[in-house]
């Protein structure tokens, strides 16, 4: 999230633009890879800068726009009340992480606020997609391999849900999810993991509506 660590009233970023499709021969900015036409690229970044690709062409494809956007900003404060949190996000995971739907406190709340995009290496929004499937964290410090995060000490959060945006291509778009500096008990876990798949699967219908048979 895009923050300036020594103010706590973080002000707040203005919406993205749509981003542009990228093209072969382009900069890929997210992993500093220059591809070249015709040139072959092998290893994590070849199958990173591949998956970039898929995204911005089924984005492209089904007509949804990388900017932000207020149907999705509402589903993320439904699925941020709904589970009693202070964030909510609808990420894609382009160059950077993109925020297209976001919920947060107030800029007078005293809060941290977070602006649209956040950088891949942080949060825990890449370990969603990377593993497909929802991640239950309702203590990050339960778990070291969760615990050491750069969101943990820029916003201060001590909890975190979050699902999958899988299109029936197979292809993860990116993330729904919310956040919050209060832990949760573990009892709270399958509940909390059940609305950010609820709200996933609400988010993948405004994108990708089912046929009508």
């Amino acid at each position: 999230m895009s923050y300036q660590p020594n103010d706590p009233h973080l002000v707040p970023q203005a919406a993205p633009p749509a981003l542009a499709l990228p093209q072969r021969g382009m900069l890929d900015t997210a992993h500093g890879l220059s591809i070249p036409a015709g040139a072959a690229v092998t290893g994590p970044q070849a199958k990173q800068a591949t998956e970039l690709a898929q995204r911005y062409e089924l984005l492209e494809r089904l007509g949804v726009s990388t900017a932000a956007s207020q149907d999705f900003d509402e589903l993320a404060r439904d699925m941020a009340e709904q589970a009693g949190f202070l964030y909510g996000f609808v990420n894609l995971f382009l160059e950077e992480q993109t925020f297209v739907g976001l919920h947060q406190p107030p800029a007078d709340s005293g809060y941290v606020i977070v602006g649209r995009t956040m950088s891949h290496d942080h949060g825990w929004c890449p370990e969603v997609v990377a593993r497909k499937k929802a991640l239950p964290l309702h203590d990050v410090h339960a778990s070291p391999r969760f615990s050491g995060n750069h969101v943990v000490d820029a916003v201060g959060i001590r909890s975190y849900f979050g699902a999958p945006l899988i299109h029936d291509s197979g292809t993860v778009l990116g993330t729904v999810c919310v956040i919050d500096p209060e832990k949760r008990s573990l009892s709270e876990a399958r509940r909390l993991r059940d609305i950010v798949i609820s709200a996933g699967a609400q988010v993948m219908d405004r994108i990708a509506p089912a046929p009508v048979r």
